[in-house]
């Protein structure tokens, strides 16, 4: 009885080495893997309040969720949805699978209250994005002029 234990261990650890191995690179990948890019912050034109923009790239193949940020330059960032011209502030935002989630001005972004500093053109922000499946990803955020558009838009 005793040496059936280790052999049933054995079978058990085999299985599930096998069972892991089938979501591997034959079938795709079922992760997120998430890229940001297109990142900015125009001059705040308030001492106290700033906004945020940029566009995370999800690569693999389930999506996440944006679910906080935070940022050592205010007291608190919240994530900020705009539908039909009408802004609120929500808890998550999906990153879909092989998709984007894109943050630009007049839609999607980042609020930054509560500042603890003015941030000036030509500096960078530090910001980490938290989501609820991935890892944080920090962000060095360049402050643009207030007026700054992208060129190719995000």
């Amino acid at each position: 009885m005793r040496r059936t234990a280790p052999a049933a261990l054995l079978a058990v650890a085999l299985a599930a080495g096998l069972l892991a191995g089938c979501g591997g690179s034959g079938s795709g990948d079922v992760n997120a893997r998430l890229a940001v890019s297109s990142a900015y912050m125009p001059q705040p034109v308030s001492a106290s309040m700033a906004a945020g923009f940029l566009t995370i790239v999800n690569d693999g193949g389930a999506k996440d969720e944006l679910t906080s940020v935070t940022s050592d330059i205010a007291g608190d960032v919240t994530v900020h949805e705009t539908v039909g011209g009408a802004m609120r502030e929500v808890q998550r935002l999906t990153v879909p699978a092989h998709g984007r989630l894109v943050l630009a001005s007049g839609g999607n972004h980042l609020m930054f209250e509560d500042l603890k500093r003015r941030p000036r053109q030509g500096q960078t922000v530090a910001v980490e994005l938290h989501f609820a499946a991935s890892g944080p990803v920090t962000v060095e955020m360049p402050v643009k002029p207030a007026t700054y558009t992208p060129a190719t838009g995000h």
